[in-house]
């Protein structure tokens, strides 16, 4: 079917090749697709003849589309026929094969002779010959007789006759004839099986009739050239009016297709409902034949317009005249009515019919658009200037005056933002309250009228600054010398005010996120207009936007001011009184807020001290805080009295906790520290560092060095590697100076460059620490550092050997009271007499229970500085333990005595054991109130330390 329809298109459309469609050419990028129709190719009317076929032909137009929609149709219907008579003929023949083999088998099994043959001696000889002749007659494959037990007597092949077959006989072995189909070597065929009686009615053998389909499909093929045949005429025929019947519409629709004649419509309604410019099409004859709605608005046209002449339609005589001549214009201006219509005319050939299609504008609205165009261009700038230029910084303050310089002179001649004073101090503001201060006012010139900065006013209840407050909304004066609420705040200024030449103002309050920060006052002067409800829309729109910036910029003051004093309060407010070192401390917080950067001075036993600086990266209140907690965990950690690496080791796991802890602050993995501790007796320093900086070393000629401090990662990311210490002796009068990165270390400049730096501000003669610390800042610091900085400078002493006692004690009982005298003696040197009975007892609890239960060497050291302390070490690592001692103990009172006679004691370790300590007021006024009664002071005396 589908050639034929192939050899159909050939003969409609000629040996020749068909001519392209005619070109189409869009005007605009919404605007109606028009054609247009090209003159006929070489050859005449056969050519164009082509041309308007391929065009039917073709999907792309209603009329091809509506060709190929009936053409499908017919080929459909005219193949459901085809196959219908094809079926049909097929299940004829079928039916037929079925009758002619069962009429064959029982026309041969009812045979006159049959029975006789079937008994003579030679069955086959006799029915062979007949049964041949029987087969021909009737058009079948053969006639076969079989008897009951299977053996072919007579088959149309005769080398089958003899054999033994098996079939399915059975039912008319009983007497019963049947007709079936089966699929055998030749393919699919029909067969009917007949029973041969005798004269008794007893089966006596069976004659079978099989015809092949083959043969059957033979005789349907034969009728279907004509079927096919009648199917192609009819075809040929419908095709033929369908295609009269698509080209008549072709030529009605231009050759338009479904989405173009959509698009037609559409662009036509859209000119005539919702183009803001009028369209007229007049036809050859001046008459009217369209007029679009904004037409009709302009020219004032009736209702049945369409159709009457243009003189007819009542216009100004102008412009009807000018319409109706036909020829062309461009912006011609014409009066109609109140309107000026700019008016353009053009003819409307070659695209139709002789006429002519005239645009009108109405150019006094245009003028009047153009106006407020201009305005709101201008203040769609001022917007985004003052989106730009409002809440660089994030003060407030000057965020209110970057307000007022933006609006002036674009908007307002004088404007003024006055704002609650719990804004300016970066605190919530309270819900009602009219005192504000002025805070920013520019404009103003010589002796002005207005409120100066920084003035605290109260607005009176009726003036526009505390209406505005109250209703949340702008207030607009457009006459200040015909209102008179206003003057009621301050009626002799208000005088002044108009003698200034300021005649209109508009108050606005300053509102973000549903609280009133304050408010901005705009004022005009003079020639200016006044202003109007357009420009309160405007003001509330400027003010909105500014007052997100003040708004930002007060939480960020309240924030830094939290900050800042959380950091303040955390950070020590003075060093603690200590004979080891001089100290000078600096905090300097960075540009961008306060930081984690802190810095402590520890006194530990023995008349040492800790020097701590620490650094945790980042700004803000979890900075602030994080450091808090580390300079705690430090303070408290020296109160075990651990050496620098173990300290920083458990500050390490304490860190990795609270890092496991606060997984919402993504860790604080970037705290860095540096732990130093300074013995004046020995004047040794041993440094510790956990991912910062060494410390300085100043030298009394004044050379500065850096000493190396073994490496180790910052806090948190130790992983329980142990850390290593850096120990040295330092003489008298060195100047240790300890610090965090920010000091060296900055955007646009090498960690390298500020060593260098900090060298040259610590060289030199001798100064005191706070010089130093001042000189230090002063030279390596920038004007607006970009990190926090935190400085400790400590210029060490010596303890006078004058004040220090050392005892070497065997580990024997009867060294005790040798011990005890010589202290007594060394007390009453140093004029300690008053403190001597408690020391001797003191030190003979501690030198006793080293003896029994310590290790050699035991050692006895006095230091005589702010308090007198006693050190008892040996070479146990065994602690002792403070309890009460039941009645019935014989000892465990010893340390009792000493905590209650001392003002401190405690344990600290060293490499070869421990030093259990304590220390007393060098005066009896400052020890503590003892409690132990005389019975118990004696009960806990050891008779052996006697």
């Amino acid at each position: 079917m589908s050639n034929y329809l192939g050899e159909l298109r050939r003969w409609l459309l000629g040996s020749s090749t068909a001519s392209p469609a005619p070109p189409r050419r869009r005007r605009g990028g919404g605007r109606q697709e028009r054609r247009e129709h090209a003159p006929p190719p070489e050859g005449g009317a056969r050519g164009a003849q082509r041309q308007r076929l391929s065009s039917l032909l073709s999907a792309r137009s209603v009329a091809g589309e509506v060709f190929l929609l009936q053409l499908a149709v017919v080929v459909l219907l005219v193949a459901a026929a085809v196959a219908a008579l094809v079926v049909q003929a097929k299940s004829a023949a079928m039916l037929d094969a079925r009758h002619r083999t069962l009429a064959a088998a029982g026309t041969f099994a009812e045979s006159p002779g049959i029975v006789a043959a079937l008994r003579s001696a030679r069955p086959s000889a006799v029915l062979q010959p007949s049964a041949e002749a029987a087969r021909k007659i009737a058009g079948v494959d053969g006639i076969n007789v079989y008897t009951l037990d299977g053996v072919t007597l007579t088959h149309s092949d005769p080398r089958q006759i003899g054999k033994h077959v098996v079939g399915p006989f059975s039912k008319a072995a009983a007497g019963t004839s049947f007709t079936e189909t089966f699929e055998g070597s030749l393919g699919q065929s029909v067969v009917s099986v007949v029973p041969v009686k005798d004269a008794g009615g007893r089966v006596i053998a069976i004659v079978s009739s099989p015809v092949t389909v083959q043969n059957v499909q033979g005789m349907v093929n034969r009728q279907l050239s004509v079927v096919l045949g009648s199917a192609g005429a009819v075809l040929a025929l419908s095709a033929g009016g369908t295609a009269l019947v698509s080209r008549r519409l072709l030529r009605r629709t231009h050759g338009l297709g479904p989405a173009e004649m959509t698009r037609m419509y559409e662009h036509h309604d859209a000119v005539l409902h919702a183009v803001r410019e009028g369209v007229l099409i007049v036809g050859g004859g001046g008459r009217l034949l369209l007029a679009n709605d904004e037409a009709r608005r302009l020219l004032d046209l009736p209702a049945d317009a369409e159709g009457l002449p243009v003189e007819d339609l009542g216009l100004e005589e102008g412009i009807a005249e000018r319409i109706a001549s036909g020829r062309s214009a461009t912006d011609e201006v014409h009066m109609a009515a109140d309107r000026l219509l700019a008016v353009n005319i053009r003819p409307t050939a070659p695209y139709g019919s002789a006429g002519t299609v005239v645009t009108l504008r109405d150019t006094t609205e245009l003028r009047a658009l153009s106006g407020r165009a201009e305005v709101a261009r201008e203040r769609l700038k001022l917007l985004y200037d003052a989106g730009v230029r409002v809440g660089t910084t994030l003060d407030v303050e000057r965020t209110a005056q970057e307000l007022a310089e933006v609006a002036v002179p674009r908007f307002a001649d004088v404007v003024t933002v006055d704002l609650l004073d719990p804004v300016l101090r970066g605190e919530e503001p309270p819900d009602v309250n009219t005192e504000m201060r002025r805070t920013a006012a520019v404009g103003l010139r010589g002796d002005h009228p207005l409120y100066p900065v920084g003035k605290l006013i109260r607005f009176v209840p009726t003036s526009p600054m505390a209406v505005g407050l109250a209703s949340g909304r702008a207030v607009l004066e457009a006459d200040l010398r015909t209102s008179h609420r206003w003057r009621t705040q301050d009626p002799a200024n208000a005088v002044r005010i108009l003698e200034r030449g300021i005649h209109s103002m508009i108050a606005v309050p300053l509102r973000a996120r549903g609280v009133v920060l304050g408010m901005a006052g705009y004022w005009r002067v003079e020639d200016s207009p006044p202003f109007d409800e357009e420009d309160v829309s405007f003001a509330e729109e400027l003010t909105a936007r500014a007052a997100l910036s003040v708004d930002n910029a007060r939480r960020y003051t309240r924030e830094h001011t939290v900050a800042d004093t959380l950091q303040r309060s955390l950070l020590p407010r003075g060093v603690p009184e200590q004979s080891a070192v001089e100290v000078a401390h600096r905090y300097l917080a960075a540009q961008a807020g306060v930081g984690g950067d802190w810095f402590d001075v520890i006194p530990l036993p023995g008349a040492r001290v800790a020097l701590v600086v620490g650094d945790v990266v980042g700004h803000g209140l979890h900075a602030a805080a994080t450091m808090g907690r580390l300079r705690t965990a430090v303070y408290n950690f020296s109160t075990l009295d651990l050496p620098p690496d173990e300290l920083l080791n458990h500050l390490d796991e304490l860190v990795a906790h609270i890092d496991a802890d606060e997984q919402e602050w993504q860790g604080i993995t970037g705290a860095t520290c540096l732990c130093a501790v300074y013995d004046p007796v020995s004047g040794q320093v041993t440094a510790a560092t956990a991912g910062h900086h060494g410390p300085a070393l100043v030298d009394p000629g004044g050379t500065v060095s850096f000493p190396e401090v073994p490496v180790s990662p910052p806090l948190g990311l130790g992983a329980g590697v142990p850390r290593e210490t850096t120990e040295l002796t330092l003489p008298e009068g060195s100047l240790l100076a300890l610090f965090t990165d920010g000091l060296i270390e900055s955007r646009d400049r090498d960690p390298d460059a500020g060593l260098a730096a900090l060298r040259d501000a610590l060289a030199g003669p001798a100064r005191t620490p706070e010089e130093t610390c001042t000189a230090v800042i002063d030279a390596v610091l920038p004007a607006r550092p970009s990190d926090d900085v935190a400085l400790l400078v400590a210029r060490t002493r010596r303890l006078d050997p004058v004040r220090i006692a050392e005892w070497d004690v065997p580990a024997d009982p009867a060294e005790v009271s040798r011990v005890r005298n010589a202290c007594a003696r060394r007390l009453g040197e140093w004029g300690l007499d008053d403190i001597a009975f408690t020391t001797e007892l003191i030190l003979s609890e501690l030198l006793t229970n080293a003896i029994r239960y310590g290790t050699e060497p035991i050692r006895v050291r006095l230091l005589h500085d702010r308090s007198l302390i006693c050190e008892v070490s040996d070479g146990s690592s065994t602690s002792p333990h403070l309890r009460r001692a039941e009645a019935t103990d014989e000892g465990g009172r010893g340390l009792f005595l000493v905590a209650q006679f001392a003002q401190r004691w405690g344990t600290r370790y060293t490499a070869r054991g421990k030093i259990i300590w304590s220390e007393q007021a060098l005066h009896d006024g400052a020890a503590p109130p003892v409690t132990v009664s005389g019975e118990a002071l004696l009960a806990g005396w050891d008779d052996e330390a006697l």
